[in-house]
């Protein structure tokens, strides 16, 4: 079995290594992603601008639903699928960069999903807008080897064209929506209007090409819609689609507490965590309530809530009326990797370090960033950590035993100390804070905000679960980069959920 990165340094994925066969999978030419391109964020405006002039995502999700139904989708919007009583299913969030961090994780995933039933992608199919175009190189290339069907949950940035492309190709080529009448001139819609992004045509014979990666019969997955139900073996999985700003419309907020009824043991997959980083995100829905009421609501048997949109992997174990609900952070599948070393000292709903986990390791997300900023700044020999260094830094500003030990002759020095805090290193709380939080906070953003890059390590990682009658047992598997982590994808962390 391959070390994990809690064994060993190597088993994180650095110092050198054979490196891994995914290349081969890529495309000839890749059109590296920038987040900081003036280009990009404008055309990824949708986001800002729905929280500036009113988020219409709501009612554009309610025509779709609309049209789906007329189409002859189910009512109810549950996909029966016959399993047998003990299966397999796959969860990977936040993949569609279509780079190296993207295709890294392939290998390792197509390892781990063989026998699977299914997979869901929980969040962000497409980045940076959704387009259509993009999915031959982000979805059905990457993923033409899973030799089953892979439904969705979209994230903000598919609704930055309003979901078109996803319901062309998770919902049965859903043809696009009528445009809605104009806005009464000078209003709140008018100006949304205005700054609008609107979906690009697609390029119809390029999309065809593309679809026909993936168009065995075993690989096709038709939804109901954006958000969905699956009843398979003894559990029913609810994928919920929180749009642009991490919330849920009136009517899908009732047919959640609908389908969430009845005594079969649920998981719930959505675009937004409902606890990341250290704290509680409940997810408001409109007319009232959140969704996490839903979700601790004992009638409803929800066993476990895994959401997307940050890119890593966290697991908060919550004890709800004597029974315990799994809260995992899943979108390590391929976008940038959103710092880990930055979660402060965990202390929420009774959940501490001791039972907190998440991947990458905090030293391990310290030294990449380290590595990074080094690069980028000119400033190698200053910012640089060993991660070595970076794990001791770590553990002595949040107060914890790191998940895997530093070198013996590790010290932390000043320079360490000035660089994790650069970095925005998490603190305990009970830390007397040199500066206001303003301006840690500047601190943060300026210093550590996500940014792709393009060698190992790269700290993906994905979902397997197994279910039986008895229990679910969840693992999260890693992908560096490296070769021996495709061949053998090493567990970075597992759990076993009784159902009964």
């Amino acid at each position: 079995m391959t070390d994990s990165s809690r064994d060993t340094a190597q088993g994180a994925g650095w110092g050198a290594a054979e490196p891994g066969a995914y290349k081969q999978l890529m495309p000839d030419h890749v059109e590296k992603l920038s987040w900081l391109s003036p280009r990009t964020l404008w055309a990824a405006r949708n986001g800002v601008v729905a929280s500036w002039f009113g988020d219409p995502t709501g009612r554009t999700r309610g025509r779709w639903v609309a049209r789906r139904a007329a189409a002859g989708a189910p009512a109810d919007k549950v996909i029966r699928r016959e399993v047998p009583e003990r299966f397999s299913f796959m969860v990977i969030g936040d993949t569609g960069e279509g780079d190296d961090s993207q295709y890294c994780a392939v290998p390792g995933f197509l390892t781990a999903g063989q026998d699977t039933e299914f997979a869901v992608i929980a969040s962000d199919v497409i980045y940076p807008v959704g387009g259509a175009d993009d999915y031959g190189t982000k979805f059905f290339r990457p993923y033409q080897g899973y030799p089953a069907p892979i439904y969705a949950i979209p994230g903000n940035h598919d609704w930055y064209e309003d979901l078109g492309a996803f319901m062309r190709v998770f919902c049965a080529d859903t043809p696009p929506l009528d445009p809605e009448p104009a806005p009464r001139p000078l209003t709140a819609g008018s100006w949304r209007a205005l700054l609008w992004r609107r979906p690009r045509p697609a390029d119809e014979q390029r999309l065809a090409e593309t679809r026909a990666l993936r168009a065995a019969p075993g690989q096709q997955a038709v939804q109901p819609g954006p958000y969905w139900a699956i009843d398979a073996g003894p559990v029913r999985i609810v994928g919920i689609d929180t749009g642009l700003l991490g919330t849920v419309d009136a009517e899908q907020g009732a047919w959640l507490r609908e389908v969430s009824r009845g005594p079969k043991p649920k998981i719930l997959i959505t675009g937004s965590p409902l606890y990341v980083d250290g704290e509680h995100h409940p997810c408001a829905i409109e007319s009232g309530g959140t969704v996490d009421d839903v979700v601790r609501d004992p009638a409803h048997h929800y066993v476990a809530a895994i959401g997307g949109d940050i890119h890593n992997y966290q697991r908060y174990p919550v004890e709800v009326d004597g029974r315990t609900v799994q809260y995992v952070v899943a979108g390590g599948g391929g976008a940038f990797m959103h710092a880990t070393h930055t979660i402060p000292r965990v202390s929420v709903a009774n959940v501490t370090e001791r039972e907190f986990r998440c991947y990458p390791l905090r030293g391990d997300s310290l030294a990449f960033y380290s590595r990074l900023y080094g690069r980028r700044l000119g400033l190698r020999r200053f910012f640089t950590l060993t991660e070595s260094e970076a794990t001791a830094v770590t553990a002595e500003r949040l107060g914890i035993e790191p998940g895997r030990a530093p070198g013996p002759d590790t010290r932390v020095t000043r320079r360490t100390r000035i660089v994790a805090g650069l970095l925005g290193t998490g603190r305990r709380p009970d830390h007397r804070r040199r500066f206001r939080l303003p301006v840690r906070k500047m601190y943060t953003q300026l210093f550590s905000p996500g940014s792709a890059t393009y060698s190992p390590p790269f700290f993906k990682s994905f979902l397997r679960l197994d279910v039986t009658p008895e229990s679910v047992r969840l693992r999260c598997f890693a992908a560096t980069g490296h070769r021996a982590q495709e061949l053998d994808p090493p567990v970075e962390d597992e759990v076993v959920i009784a159902l009964k």
